[in-house]
């Protein structure tokens, strides 16, 4: 592995953990968008520097997290939905967003562990426990976190009506905001910073699935209500404005372009990098009171 001296905006560090189960292993759970391919083989291949046609899989299976001992200057947590999870993001890349901060932040031997779950709320349990539920296991059982970056929350507005949660009522606004002053709190009461990211704009979204309807009018408003409850409640640490970075200027209830996978919810490849780039290594830090 590349030591953070030597590691480049372009460098990809590489850990291969190989597994033999010589018995019929059922899953009892598993990173299904993991963008990584994972390959199976027949037999006992564990020392084998190459697989004779090996089956693949995008999941991560098995593998929880790799403890690695290294003299470090701290843990950034990001703790969010399918957007900090890597939906759509090139696959084999390191191309989420919490990649590109890790680059920035390896000169500095600060860590950054993503903690998104595709399909996370704030609130509701289904995929993933709620955000305040999550915290201890998540991010403040990891030894030296000094902060904590909050984007979360699109989908509680998104998901009501949907094939998802068809019979689920809008959450409340007061909800929302309420939730993240609890997971502010949280942060707080463990000497830990906290950084919240606005939620960014989602028109159109998931078109010509069963998910067509995750967006409408309503949501938006809400969505924008919320924002500027981010911005200016003074809640957070520092914020970073991830809206105002994705969305297009000339229709900024859409992603811009050039920043989107496709899907008009989820950024790509260029979107992921303008995130972590548009974050304030000082404000992450608090070696300085200001907006991201």
């Amino acid at each position: 592995i590349s030591s953070p001296e030597d590691m480049r905006d372009d460098d990809h560090a590489r850990i291969a953990v190989s597994l033999y189960l010589p018995d019929e292993t059922p899953l009892t759970t598993f990173h299904w968008d993991g963008r990584q391919t994972g390959h199976f083989a027949r037999g006992d291949a564990t020392r084998s520097a190459e697989l004779a046609n090996p089956d693949t899989t995008d999941a991560r299976i098995f593998l929880s997290e790799v403890l690695v001992d290294t003299p470090n200057n701290g843990v950034v947590i990001v703790l969010g939905d399918s957007i900090t999870d890597g939906a759509c993001a090139s696959l084999d890349a390191d191309a989420r967003w919490p990649d590109f901060l890790a680059r920035r932040l390896a000169p500095h031997r600060i860590a950054v562990l993503n903690a998104g779950i595709s399909g996370a709320r704030l609130l509701g349990n289904k995929m993933g426990t709620n955000a305040a539920a999550r915290l201890d296991r998540d991010a403040f059982a990891h030894p030296n976190v000094r902060a904590l970056i909050v984007l979360i929350g699109t989908n509680d507005i998104g998901w009501p009506g949907t094939a998802l949660a068809r019979e689920e009522t809008p959450p409340a606004t007061e909800a929302l905001i309420t939730a993240y002053r609890q997971v502010c709190a949280l942060a707080h009461a463990r000497n830990v910073r906290i950084i919240g990211g606005t939620l960014p704009p989602f028109e159109g979204a998931l078109p010509d699935t069963p998910l067509d309807n995750y967006h409408d009018a309503t949501k938006d408003a809400q969505r924008q209500t919320v924002n500027r409850w981010i911005r200016e409640s003074a809640s957070f640490d520092a914020i970073v404005d991830f809206d105002a970075l994705l969305r297009d200027p000339s229709h900024p209830t859409r992603l811009i372009p050039a920043f989107d996978s496709g899907d008009h919810l989820h950024p790509g490849d260029e979107g992921n990098r303008a995130m972590a780039e548009a974050i304030d290594i000082d404000a992450l830090l608090g070696r300085q009171p200001t907006t991201c």
